[in-house]
């Protein structure tokens, strides 16, 4: 197999087959092919795309591709989730903890960010002295012991998937509908966990733009999850605006702090809550869903889910101090507000524009060895259907460079757009797919 007839086949609109898939992934994990050649075949998958049965071919072959978890030592149903990203998701830090806090057990595997968007990771180093660099016998351990573990993907599981998730990130091929779903179900198959609720974005601000994207994304991901013999199912949730207020690594784990405390926003506080009722349900902690949601309101109402995230947070080396003081969190060194120019409805935001403007700040990375800045970003004071006076604040800017900023303010107010009529608001839950 040559890997230039592979990358032709593809560019023309070939299918490849099973075996030239899995000689490819193997090629690539062994080091035998570049990264040049691979960056040119993902630009052929994105422009060609793949047929389910080259979908599924990618997805196994990356699964298989190095260890898989074993986590049979954990007792009872081992419930993993996954959001397919989008700008202010902070989810699994105020989720996680409510899940586990009701009796689920965690396993979960995260990854760093991609382009503009945050990853768990970056947010959870927020806390000083926090790692997900954790072994495989420490991960099992601390589900065993305290219900809930998050570490990163080793060099070990999913390796081809590791390689090609960095370098899909800055070669502009990432919003793909094959390689997002192979590149998610692969983690999530080696990983382990018996069951998996899987987020899946629409919007704006979202990998896939349209409703019907979307929720073909959805059923392909519940389809890889099933047929691999794990309960699976896909929410489909709004990313036409940021989620909650906070966009930007430190600023967002405040945000599900105060989630936990029953003080966060409510878009945000319902997608924990739904997102959370399918975790109980497929981990058999809840009968039903007003089972479930009556458990996940109850562990905000007394304080043990706020409680479990700071065991976690020690569990892994971090300061659970800052659960309790969140100023104690990365600060910026410059705190400014941005003005709106103009009275009326908002009336749409540009969700990208927004995860670009902490991007710019430094909250993301633009090349794989970018350095992450945990202390930027934007607290939105005004989201769509709310009613702005010129010259009242539309959010919060933190920074800790003046040109930066500069970059960043001149964008933001190009991402608000108004209206003399308040606007028709989309539901946050769009629908639910299961097997």
């Amino acid at each position: 197999m040559r890997m230039y007839d592979l990358i032709m086949k593809k560019r023309n609109g070939g299918a490849l087959s099973r075996s030239e898939i899995d000689e490819m992934i193997a090629g690539y994990t062994a080091g035998q092919i570049p990264d040049y050649q691979m960056a040119a075949m993902m630009m052929a998958i994105y422009f060609r795309g793949m047929s389910p049965e080259e979908t599924v071919a990618l997805t196994m072959a990356m699964a298989h591709s190095g260890d898989r978890m074993d986590l049979s030592a954990i007792a009872g149903v081992k419930v993993d989730k996954h959001s397919t990203g989008g700008v202010g998701d902070k989810t699994s830090i105020a989720l996680a903890p409510m899940a586990a806090a009701c009796g689920v057990k965690i396993a979960k595997m995260s990854g760093r960010g991609l382009g503009h968007t945050g990853g768990t990771i970056d947010k959870l180093e927020s806390f000083a002295g926090f790692t997900t660099g954790i072994t495989a016998e420490r991960f099992v351990r601390q589900v065993n012991e305290i219900g809930i573990s998050i570490m990163g993907q080793t060099a070990d599981i999913a390796p081809a998937d590791r390689k090609l998730y960095a370098l899909r990130d800055v070669t502009a091929t990432v919003d793909n509908m094959s390689l997002i779903a192979s590149s998610i179900m692969s983690k999530k198959l080696a990983s382990g966990a018996d069951a998996i609720v899987l987020d899946v974005k629409t919007g704006s601000g979202a990998f896939m733009k349209t409703e019907e994207d979307s929720f073909a994304l959805a059923r392909e991901m519940v389809t890889l999850g099933n047929m691999a013999g794990r309960k699976t199912i896909a929410v489909v949730s709004d990313m036409d605006q940021p989620l909650g207020r906070a966009v930007g690594n430190a600023l967002e784990v405040q945000e599900a702090i105060e989630t936990l405390r029953g003080e966060g926003p409510e878009d945000f506080a319902g997608l924990c809550r739904t997102l959370g009722t399918y975790m109980l349900l497929l981990g058999g902690a809840a009968a039903d869903e007003q089972e479930a949601e009556s458990m996940l309101d109850r562990v905000v109402r007394d304080g043990s889910a706020l409680r479990k995230l700071a065991e976690f947070v020690e569990a892994q080396g971090g300061d659970a101090g800052m659960v309790y003081d969140t100023s104690l969190l990365p600060q910026a060194a410059i705190v400014e507000e941005i003005a709106a120019s103009q009275s009326g409805y908002v009336e749409r935001i540009d969700c990208d524009e927004i995860g670009i403007c902490s991007l710019l700040l430094g909250g993301g990375r633009e090349t794989k060895e970018s350095a992450v800045d945990l202390s930027v970003g934007l607290v939105l004071h005004r989201k769509v259907g709310d009613y702005v006076t010129a010259g009242e604040s539309l959010a919060t800017i933190h920074a800790n460079d003046r040109e930066r900023l500069g970059e960043a303010r001149e964008r933001f107010q190009k991402a608000y757009h108004f209206s003399d009529a308040a606007p028709v608001l989309q539901p946050l839950i769009r629908g639910v797919v299961r097997g």
